[in-house]
């Protein structure tokens, strides 16, 4: 870095949220699993995992979309898209933005997914190949497969006509979503913006792809199966849900009178440009996206008392992300808080990102930081405080959140208390 200076313009908050996961679909149930330590994970029932090296997913039980829309809706829509416009409902319910008091194009969408509508592919594939009959596919397979439709289809029902658009970068997806949206009103393009991610991936060839890749765990309890940083990690959990955000600038936030849940204060991006999924065991990229999301807030090494670590569950991703924060903050590292809520919820591919920010800013609202649960063996390559197994009250006001995604794509979230 260059200068320890924040880069100046409008400040940004957090006025609503929503989310579907597989440890709660209301904010509240969501956080409530994480606070206590409570895992989502369950076996796969949707097909036959039988042939699978593995067994077990952060499933969504229950979801019904007709309870949120009607059939002819639900049907044009890919599982993916289904969950972030239910999210995304609950999002702009809980927020009470009206976009046409705002300015339709003041308020834009940027949702993301890392791997758009498998769902859908499977089945028109099934059709045009297994059977035969290409002429079957249908009319809306491309509308429901693309990964751009979730942001598409969630500007349609708010009438929301700003930018508009879909990052797809793997596993850091939603959190790129998050920052460009902070990006777009702090700079004045936008006055609020509806961000975040989703993934519907639970299927066949989801599973298999990740299993033969040994990126997934072939623990077959559901109570141990995730445990990031844990000498015995094999592996993380994939997941489906979505995880959505309302971001809006501070001024028109307090005019309408809006509850506020943090402040999103800085943003930093870089690449590892090292592997096709590997991190840089340097963690060079990492440490260089957080040192610039506390720049573009403002804040010091000092200032940060909680990190929402990427991970994984993997033993290379734990190992080089433990070895980035060291890079980004020395001696410092081992004072900080940092925990995996994704061993709680498992892995959501391109929404993790926001379901993470979605913690680390609750985590900064009530002083309570979610630990990382199934942490029983350490990892001498693993050695920070990794906030074992028991939530723990914080007096930390600073947070970073970290998403890295395969291809090398790092983002950081940095999350501020909001004290007015």
């Amino acid at each position: 870095m260059t200068s320890t200076e924040p880069v100046r313009g409008r400040r940004v908050v957090i006025t609503g949220m929503g989310v579907v996961s597989s440890v709660g679909s209301t904010v509240e149930s969501f956080w409530d699993s994480l606070r206590n330590g409570r895992h989502g994970f369950s076996e796969i029932e949707t097909f036959d995992t039988t042939p699978y090296k593995s067994h077990i997913a952060g499933v969504v039980r229950g979801f019904d979309p007709l309870q949120h829309m009607d059939r002819k809706e639900a049907r044009r829509m890919d599982r993916y898209c289904q969950l972030a416009m239910v999210a995304a409902k609950a999002a702009m319910l809980d927020s009470g933005l009206d976009v046409e008091a705002t300015g339709k194009f003041r308020v834009g969408t940027i949702v993301g997914t890392g791997v758009g509508g498998l769902e859908t592919l499977h089945d028109e594939y099934e059709k045009c190949f297994k059977n035969g009959n290409a002429s079957r596919t249908s009319p809306l397979f491309i509308p429901m497969f693309i990964p751009n439709m979730g942001a598409g289809l969630i500007s349609m029902a708010f009438g929301a006509m700003g930018a508009n658009f879909c990052v797809t970068s793997a596993c850091a997806t939603s959190a790129h979503c998050l920052g460009e949206a902070y990006r777009y009103i702090k700079y004045g393009h936008l006055d609020a913006c509806i961000a975040g991610g989703c993934e519907a991936p639970i299927t066949p060839i989801a599973l298999g792809g990740f299993a033969n890749m040994t990126a997934l765990s072939q623990n077959s309890d559901p109570d141990t199966i995730c445990r990031p940083f844990d000498l015995d990690r094999d592996g993380f959990v994939m997941s489906e849900g979505a995880g959505i955000l309302i971001l809006e600038e501070l001024e028109t936030a307090r005019a309408r009178g809006a509850t506020i849940y943090a402040e999103v204060a800085g943003y930093g991006a870089t690449a590892d440009a090292y592997h096709i999924t590997s991190p840089d065991p340097e963690g060079e990229g990492t440490a260089m996206s957080m040192r610039l999301a506390m720049q573009e807030a403002g804040v010091t090494i000092e200032q940060v008392g909680y990190i929402n670590a990427h991970g994984t569950s993997t033993p290379l991703n734990d190992k080089f992300e433990t070895n980035s924060i060291k890079r980004a903050f020395g001696e410092r590292a081992r004072e900080i808080a940092v925990s995996s809520t994704k061993s709680m919820t498992g892995h959501l591919l391109g929404a993790a990102g926001a379901v993470e920010a979605m913690a680390t800013a609750l985590a900064m609202r009530d002083g309570i930081l979610p630990p990382t649960i199934n942490y029983h063996t350490p990892d001498p390559d693993c050695d920070l405080d990794y906030v074992p197994n028991t939530a723990r009250r914080t007096t930390a006001t600073v947070a970073l959140s970290n998403s890295l995604g395969f291809g090398g794509h790092n983002a950081t979230l940095c999350i501020r208390k909001y004290e007015g």
